[in-house]
């Protein structure tokens, strides 16, 4: 799984939409790359967009209440990530409103879509998350200890049994495919 463009709106402290381009610019180039920032900048906030997008839930908080993540003030937030996986190019997008988009109004249901190439797939939670765990062999446990190892989780992903992290690596590197490839091979010759 690569992830392509995160954008967000009115999360947290970071009011207004905000777009991450990781397709073009220094960022494409980069490979791996590390966010930085003093308390309070936004990293966290990041982060939080990426795993709203695709599982309905904040990194921050590791949970399904997302209302604490809306920006004051504000009548609605969302998160998309456009992402690329073995079988293609997918948006996840999650979107929270207030009724009438006002600032004290009722939360309102959650939306959650997955689509690809403008055709939406799955527009209910579960099943946009059922989808993104097939398309990237990554449930949400496994995606913030090999994608995002937010605040804290690196030690965690460290911690890990050598066969987990060597799994993880593979998978989320590509390389399982030269392990399947000698595996063929061991088996022909």
């Amino acid at each position: 799984m690569r992830i392509l463009a995160i954008r967000f709106q009115n999360l947290n402290s970071l009011r207004g939409e905000h777009v991450v381009d990781l397709e073009s610019g220094p960022l494409a180039e980069a490979g791996l790359f590390a966010i930085t920032g003093p308390t309070g900048s936004g990293k966290s906030t990041i982060l939080d967009a990426i795993t709203l997008a695709l599982y309905a839930r904040a990194a921050r908080y590791g949970n399904d209440t997302a209302e604490d993540m809306m920006s004051r003030s504000a009548g609605e937030c969302s998160a998309s990530v456009d992402f690329l996986c073995e079988s293609g190019r997918y948006t996840a997008k999650w979107t929270m409103r207030r009724s009438r988009g006002r600032e004290d109004g009722k939360f309102q249901p959650v939306k959650h879509e997955l689509s690809c190439g403008g055709v939406i797939l799955e527009e209910k939670t579960r099943s946009v998350v059922t989808k993104i765990e097939i398309l990237t062999g990554l449930d949400y446990d496994r995606f913030l200890r090999s994608v995002l190892l937010a605040q804290g989780q690196f030690a965690a992903f460290l911690k890990s049994g050598k066969d987990e992290r060597a799994a993880l690596l593979e998978r989320i590197t590509g390389s399982h495919l030269y392990s399947e490839l000698g595996a063929l091979a061991h088996q022909v010759g």
